[in-house]
């Protein structure tokens, strides 16, 4: 079997506006974030302790929230791309997966969400991608 590292975020609040909605139907006001980095084992399984020595996610949780403030956004699949974007920009990411959830939908509950995976070619896409 083959090394495998990831680092997950679940369930972070993210402070942002999706979607139109006719009036009189509230909008969700409750949107979260799940993230998934595969990168290399050797930024996990380290001998001595040491922020150089792992992948260090604070900045890119910090841009995430930063573009999802960056809204209103009509669609999750924007906002979700351009999370992509800034994930794949940090070239220890091996592969990703990325969802986002938006609630409550109905009578005040439920959730509706997108997940997007990428790893190898896909990956390689987004990052040669032109801003």
């Amino acid at each position: 079997m083959t090394a495998r590292a990831t680092i997950e975020l679940r369930d972070l609040p993210i402070q942002t506006t999706i979607g139109t909605y006719p009036a009189g139907v509230p909008a969700p006001t409750d949107h979260r974030l799940d993230l998934t980095l595969s990168i290399d084992p050797s930024l996990v399984l380290i001998e001595q302790d040491g922020m150089d020595r792992v992948f260090d996610y604070d900045p890119l949780v910090a841009e995430l929230e930063r573009l999802a403030a960056d809204g209103p956004y009509d669609t999750q699949e924007r906002l979700i791309t351009r999370m992509a974007v800034a994930c794949a920009a940090h070239l220890p990411v091996q592969a990703l997966e990325l969802a986002l959830r938006k609630g409550p939908m109905r009578d005040g509950s439920g959730s509706l969400g997108v997940c997007v995976f990428l790893d190898g070619p896909e990956l390689h896409a987004l990052r040669s991608r032109k801003p």
